[in-house]
Parts: C-alpha cells; structure tokens; sequence
C-alpha cells in the first residue's frame, strides 16, 4: 500500500492505525481469493481489530487502464511542473503525474493478470 511514509504491508493481526495514501500501486488480497493489484488515488486506511477500510478517490484494475490517456495525463503533468506557478498548483501537477505514472505501471506490470 503507498503511504505518505512509504510502501507499507498489513498482515493480520497488525497493529490498530490511520495513515494516509498517495497514489500508486496498491496490492491487497481477499481471503480465499489471488492478490490483485491496482493503481490507486490518494486517500485514507484504517486498521483496526484486524479489519482493513481504505477510501481513496478511485482504483483501477490493469484492464480498466487506458495506457495512452495515462501517458498523455502524464505528459500533461510534466509540462505544468515545468511552469512557473503557486504551490498549489505546483503539488496538483505532483499528484496528478503520480496516478498517472501508477496507472502506466500497473497497465504495464499487471495487463496480464485480473479477475472479475
């Protein structure tokens, strides 16, 4: 799971906590079922007695990617770093190219393996 303080795991029997989640690569696994990996926005987890909640803006399936879109909103987000602009604007265009970029590397990693 991407978190602000870096890429975390969760196993059972983890210690109760909240931390924030940016956006990236988030693998997670349903009980009986494979692993399945998504690209996903920024948010909130919560642990706690065992149980796992993440709420983040989206999460995409590798198959829910559209690649060239990704590399364009990408492109996009690059150029607007390149600008002289606030602060705000500035961390926007941050987070704009971090889904794209895990959108591509999800698209490119996982094209292969889904479930439905």
């Amino acid at each position: 799971m991407p978190a602000v303080d870096g890429q975390s795991g969760i196993l059972a029997g983890h210690s109760n906590l909240i931390t924030a989640v940016v956006p990236g690569e988030l693998t997670y696994t349903v009980p009986g079922e494979e692993p399945l990996t998504v690209a996903c926005a920024g948010g909130l987890m919560k642990v706690e007695d065992n149980d796992v909640l993440i709420l983040v803006d989206y999460f995409l399936r590798a198959d829910e990617i559209d690649a060239d879109r990704a590399r364009e909103e990408a492109a996009a987000a690059r150029e607007l770093l390149l600008q002289k602009r606030s602060r705000q604007e500035y961390l926007a265009a941050q987070t704009q190219l971090a889904r794209a970029v895990a959108k591509l590397k999800v698209r490119k990693d996982h094209a292969h393996t889904h479930r439905t």
